[in-house]
């Protein structure tokens, strides 16, 4: 309920003095030089008190952009522990930014102002910041924001979702021809790295990513069935991963001189650690004479060689583990003959020529 007094001062000038009260919350008040001002004031006020919208209002102009990062780093951030270290930088940035300032006074415009300086500014490499990258600065924040709206009722909107974010760059299409293929594998086979060629067939054939593949124990492995058992992936979503040929072969040698001290499929020189196959990788691509090629793009690979083999967009990305097709969607041109087959094979079936 709302009440508003009228004071005279004594050189006969009149302010409005508002007072709202509503059962459970802190009375608020303010005072005005016009009527209609404090009238409209303390309409919006108690409608704001009544949906709770107030309360956000109050802790908005009192917490800054600081609080609610270490809240965040503190509170949640540990549930989450994937990437957990990249999205600290990503906050700790934006706390550098504009930490000092109240969430009540962050614009729209101060973001888009931070992500121009983040697109615009070279990395410690000297090299220009890729807009995926900004991406991630800008997804990091704006989670840090929904759960200040969502979960502690400190701000009422998220200013990062009212910005433009970066174009994603089209994704890499870059795989292995035949012959690359060829002298790839017969690189790694020669490799004194006891691993690099299983990984690297595996990968090949799976398309799974290097972490998963790195940090694969044997519980997971269930060579009776003919698969891969992943209960955590990127996607955080549990998933079978089909071994066939080669893959199958492999793994299965690998396991009848497995080491009983460890689970790790592909152990290190500490048994608790995955190895490291940055050095044995390089060099193989160098002596296959291989250029402009990523470990990631045997993932690509594997999606490549599944769609001009004839794999859907929806087969492939349920290979990959992918949780929607637009990521998959990049291979679909090379199924562009075996979808032409097709039509030529149904045509001929059903227009039989006399």
């Amino acid at each position: 309920m709302a009440t508003i007094e009228t004071r005279l001062a004594e050189d006969g000038t009149k302010t409005f003095r508002v007072k709202v009260r509503i059962k459970g919350q802190l009375p608020q008040q303010a005072s005005f030089a016009r009527l209609t001002d404090a009238k409209r004031w303390a309409q919006s006020t108690e409608v704001a008190m009544r949906e709770g919208r107030h309360f956000k209002v109050q802790e908005a102009r009192r917490k800054t952009l600081t609080d609610l990062i270490d809240r965040y780093l503190r509170d949640v951030l540990p549930q989450r522990p994937k990437n957990a270290s990249n999205t600290r930088r990503h906050l700790l940035w934006w706390k550098a930014q504009i930490g000092y300032r109240l969430l009540a006074d962050i614009q729209p415009a101060h973001v888009a102002e931070l992500r121009d300086q983040l697109l615009s500014t070279p990395t410690d490499r000297g090299a220009r910041r890729a807009n995926a990258t900004v991406q991630r600065y800008l997804a990091a924040i704006s989670h840090a924001y929904n759960i200040a709206i969502k979960d502690w009722g400190w701000v009422d909107e998220n200013p990062v979702a009212k910005i433009t974010k970066p174009r994603s760059a089209r994704g890499r299409e870059r795989f292995l021809s035949d012959d690359e293929r060829d002298r790839l594998l017969a690189a790694c086979k020669a490799s004194r790295s006891q691993f690099l060629y299983t990984v690297v067939v595996l990968a090949i054939s799976t398309g799974m990513r290097r972490g998963e593949i790195m940090g694969l124990r044997w519980k997971q492995v269930d060579l009776p069935n003919r698969c891969l058992r992943l209960s955590e992936t990127k996607n955080d979503t549990s998933r079978s991963i089909p071994l066939a040929g080669l893959a199958l072969a492999l793994m299965t040698q690998l396991s009848k001189v497995r080491r009983i001290d460890s689970d790790l499929v592909f152990y290190g020189r500490d048994k608790a650690q995955p190895i490291d196959l940055k050095k044995p990788w390089e060099t193989a691509l160098r002596r296959a004479g291989i250029d402009d090629f990523r470990f990631h793009d045997l993932r690509h690979t594997a999606a490549s060689y599944l769609a001009m083999n004839g794999a859907t967009t929806v087969e492939i990305a349920a290979v990959l583990g992918h949780k929607t097709l637009q990521m998959v969607k990049r291979y679909s041109h090379l199924a562009n003959s075996h979808t032409a087959n097709v039509v030529a094979s149904m045509n001929h079936k059903i227009f039989v020529q006399p």
